[in-house]
């Protein structure tokens, strides 16, 4: 089964309705672009490990949760902010929101037995997850013929 994108347009009924109603036009706009609310990844592998990094400003390391289940790693970080103020005309209440959830696939070379390293400075956040210990290359030995 192959997805086609909808194309309000297709409908005769659609035509005389505002931008505002067009599906294709409500469901483009910037604020369901999940894309945009994901942290940028990188990833690299190491001989022992493989190494994550998150960019995430402006949370502390209590807010975030990760979790491994199978062969399936997890991040997700969520905070709420909120101020108010008030004075004798006025009151004003403001409140921010931030929160991302991303998983990933782990290679079956991760070792998930072992304790996964994760450390969060200057808005990164970077875990390390070890790999077992057969799928390490052996170094390679030189037989002396004799």
């Amino acid at each position: 089964m192959s997805l086609i994108k909808f194309n309000g347009n297709r409908f005769p009924w659609n035509e005389n309705l505002s931008d505002f109603f067009n599906r294709d036009t409500f469901v483009n706009d910037d604020f369901f672009n999940l894309e945009k609310s994901l942290p940028a990844m990188n990833v690299k592998e190491h001989d022992d490990d493989f190494e994550i990094e998150l960019a995430a400003p402006g949370f502390d390391k209590k807010d975030f949760e990760i979790t491994m289940r199978e062969d399936v790693l997890e991040v997700s970080a969520q905070k709420t902010k909120e101020e108010t103020e008030k004075d004798e005309d006025y009151a004003r209440k403001e409140f921010n929101y931030n929160s991302f959830k991303r998983t990933m696939q782990l290679p079956t070379t991760v070792d998930q037995n072992q304790d996964v390293k994760a450390t969060y400075k200057n808005g990164i956040l970077k875990l390390n997850l070890l790999k077992a210990e057969v799928t390490k290359e052996k170094p390679k030995r030189v037989i002396e013929v004799v």
